[in-house]
């Protein structure tokens, strides 16, 4: 285990070269910025679990990695080269990879449940009706929910129904990486069980590599094998690198540094001191 560093240490039962990487990658919005000198390694095979609270750029790193967003410095990779390099034609191809389950399951408002699961196939895939309508019964079945939701309008669903059809779309097109912003935000204790256990059981049914963007402990230690920690710029001592954490599941809630347990064990201490001056003005 390393802590206050950028550079991941490949856990002991992965072998080979990063399936993606992020390489000195900085992003600014403006003058905001988000993330700094930040480099991780991702490997086939692994899910690892990125943590960190609200604006350390958690989410943000999500869509570096898929390249929904361009870093302001640094490079991505996938499977060794740069996103950069590849013709726009070569990263939507290679975007395809990659399933994304976002932060609220963004489903389309005006598409009912088949149809948003069906989107991406009809847009990228050259199948028979009878085709789309087979593979959206098999992955609805996946995630726990019966073909009697398909007429459904999102804003018919309750908060996890939406967070599995999300998944179930993500899981439409076999992608080989799969990136979930905040899956369980929202939900109840029970739902935030369920929704785990999709995770694990997504990744036992297929040879998928998986990033969990979570501030949610329990999916932690229900899905992680390797887990980093993001602290927020604005919290930064001088020369202090973003990436304050990188170990196991284990590792993580027996570290001794005061900011990773403070996180981990939902512990407010001198953060909220400052809220409180904040407040105060």
């Amino acid at each position: 285990m390393t802590e206050s560093t950028i550079d991941f240490t490949l856990p002991l039962s992965r072998t080979g070269d990063p399936l993606i990487e992020l390489r000195g990658v900085s992003r600014q919005f403006g003058q905001q910025e988000v993330l700094r000198q930040v480099s991780l390694s991702v490997y086939a095979g692994e899910t690892l679990a990125v943590i960190g609270e609200s604006g350390c750029g958690k989410s943000v790193t999500l869509k570096l990695i898929m390249a929904l967003l361009q870093p302001t410095s640094g490079t991505v990779c996938w499977e060794g080269r740069p996103v950069s390099a590849r013709s726009l034609a070569e990263q939507d191809e290679d975007r395809l990879k990659f399933g994304y389950v976002f932060q609220g399951a963004a489903l389309f408002d005006s598409l009912d449940v088949y149809e948003n699961i069906a989107f991406g196939l009809r847009e990228n895939r050259a199948l028979s009706e009878r085709e789309v309508r087979e593979i959206v019964r098999a992955r609805l079945i996946e995630v726990g929910l019966s073909e009697q939701v398909c007429s459904k309008k999102p804003a018919e669903l309750s908060g996890g129904m939406r967070k599995r059809v999300g998944l179930a779309r993500a899981l439409a097109l076999e992608p080989e990486i799969m990136l979930y912003d905040e899956p369980t935000t929202g939900l109840d204790p029970i739902m935030t069980g369920v929704i785990n256990g999709l995770i694990r059981q997504t990744r036992e049914r297929r040879p998928v590599t998986s990033l969990v963007v979570t501030h949610d402990m329990s999916t932690v230690r229900s899905v992680a094998d390797r887990v980093v920690m993001l602290l927020p710029l604005a919290r930064l001592g001088s020369g202090e690198r973003q990436v304050i954490f990188d170990g196991t599941v284990d590792e993580v809630f027996a570290s001794s540094n005061p900011r990773v347990e403070q996180f981990v064990r939902g512990q407010a201490g001198d953060r909220m001191q400052e809220h409180l001056m904040v407040e105060a003005g």
